[in-house]
């Protein structure tokens, strides 16, 4: 049963290397894209803005709800609120990137001391949102493969790092929505 294990672990090993790669390339990617500018008859996606906004703070919640579960010793509810964590980040991750494909890219406007907040929580939240993805995976595999010490070991650094993303993600939005067109 350990071989089997550890040829999965090295199977999904592989697969979190490259989608740690690909994720953030291909948003990098697209967001530069803007259909409305390649000719696409396309209506901007304003709507997104509030919804994605809302699904991290979701997010934060279930992680929050997870972390409470698991200490009460209930894994499966534990299980499922990190599965609906995940789910609740790809959500984000497709409607920010459909967002951004169909509309301009807003300015922040604050001045003095509040654009030097958004900016450093702005662009702690990206690279933190990098470099979470393999500690997200990794976590979740781990505890799929049912190697819980290696799980419990690497979830006390994949949660911070993730409730922090996913807090951010909220606060941004509040910073910058007074500036949506």
């Amino acid at each position: 049963m350990s071989n089997l294990v550890n040829a999965k672990e090295k199977k999904y090993n592989r697969i979190i290397r490259v989608l740690s790669v690909v994720i953030p390339l291909a948003v990098a990617a697209l967001f530069g894209v803007n259909l409305r500018d390649l000719g696409f008859d396309v209506e901007p996606l304003s709507f997104l803005p509030p919804i994605y906004a809302t699904i991290n703070g979701v997010t934060a919640l279930l992680l929050i709800a997870a972390v409470i579960a698991i200490k009460k010793g209930n894994r499966v509810a534990h299980e499922r609120f990190n599965t609906t964590a995940i789910v609740c980040s790809v959500l984000f991750l497709l409607m920010y990137i459909a967002y951004h494909m169909t509309s301009d890219s807003t300015k922040f406007g604050g001045e003095g001391l509040i654009k030097y907040v958004y900016y450093f929580i702005l662009i702690s939240h990206i690279i933190l949102s990098i470099v979470v993805i393999p500690f997200v995976l990794l976590t979740f595999v781990r505890a799929k493969l049912g190697k819980f010490s290696a799980h419990k070991k690497i979830a006390k650094i994949t949660f911070p790092l993730w409730l922090y993303v996913a807090i951010t993600g909220v606060v941004v939005y509040l910073l910058i929505a007074p500036y949506y067109a």
